[in-house]
């Protein structure tokens, strides 16, 4: 099975490499436009000449199988489009794309061409947040925060919020029926948002603070005097009485741990098996980030 590779930053090599490299029956093809890149990179994967790439035609030219793309978000729809139109599955990190009208058209062609589109929501693989789906949610709790890190709303809200309201509309138990967006916004910079889901029984708020002190990731479901807790993806405390605390195993690996193995192993398995994932469910995320954007905007002005 012929693999690409497409991007070899940070995500790449910390998360997505370890997992492709040692996956059995895979032929991993890397491309990236940075000489030095690509040569420290398969040269730590032991990768033969033939298996490294300095352009996206060269990469194409092998047939691939399947692809990952980590290239920088801007570039998404260029790099997916010409995937798309080579009939080649493709996997991609979170966002799609920055405005609404390129997602929208990705999937469209990934629809018309009959070809697998996923993208890399990886929280909804991650094993204490796929365990929240399993218990009571009448009220949902995510807080993702940041230490100094205001930035321009719509940057924010795809690159990094994105996650928080993915995870929510993951974890709510029935249709939502009313959205509400609270920020805060100066000199042109977010500092911190609120969004809240509501649907008959349950509701679900997701919180970013850019300015919060500290680097922290926590999610809380509730429902019928019950809770369980998930601290950064690692700590799982469920509170009925007493509560009770399990944390990772002090060899799990961080890919895992995040769901990052799990959901490019569900991608790989459905192209092996001819199944053609759709990034529907996904756009749909992409188009309620949207809605945040524009209420945000709406309050900066």
């Amino acid at each position: 099975m012929k693999v690409g590779c497409i991007g070899l930053g940070d995500i790449a090599q910390k998360a997505y490499l370890p997992v492709l490299g040692g996956r059995p029956g895979i032929e991993l093809h890397l491309q990236t436009r940075t000489p030095a890149t690509l040569t420290r990179v398969a040269d730590g994967l032991h990768l033969p000449g033939g298996q490294r790439h300095a352009d996206l035609d060269s990469l194409l030219a092998q047939e691939l199988d399947a692809a990952f793309v980590h290239a920088p978000t801007p570039v998404h729809p260029e790099i997916v489009t010409r995937l798309l139109e080579a009939g080649v599955p493709t996997y991609v990190d979170k966002p799609l794309a920055y405005e609404l009208a390129d997602s929208e058209r990705l999937v469209a062609l990934a629809e018309q061409r009959n070809v697998s589109l996923a993208v890399g929501f990886n929280r909804r693989y991650a094993p204490g947040y796929a365990q929240c789906a399993d218990h009571p949610r009448e009220l949902i709790l995510m807080q993702k925060n940041r230490i100094g890190l205001p930035e321009e709303p719509r940057a924010m809200i795809l690159d990094d919020f994105i996650h928080v309201v993915d995870t929510l509309r993951f974890l709510v138990p029935g249709p939502v029926d009313d959205v509400t967006v609270r920020a805060r916004v100066e000199g042109g910079l977010l500092h911190h948002v609120v969004l809240q889901l509501a649907g008959d029984g349950f509701t679900a708020l997701g919180v970013m603070n850019r300015l919060s002190g500290s680097a922290e990731e926590i999610l809380e479901v509730s429902g019928q005097d019950t809770k369980r807790q998930v601290l950064n993806l690692a700590e799982v405390i469920d509170h009925k009485g007493q509560p009770t605390v399990r944390r990772r195993g002090d060899w799990v690996p961080v890919a895992r741990q995040r769901g990052i193995e799990q959901a490019a192993g569900a991608f790989l398995d459905a192209v092996r098996a001819g199944k053609v994932l759709s990034a529907r469910d996904a756009l749909a995320t992409h188009e309620l980030c949207e809605r945040v954007v524009r209420a945000v905007q709406d309050r900066a002005a």
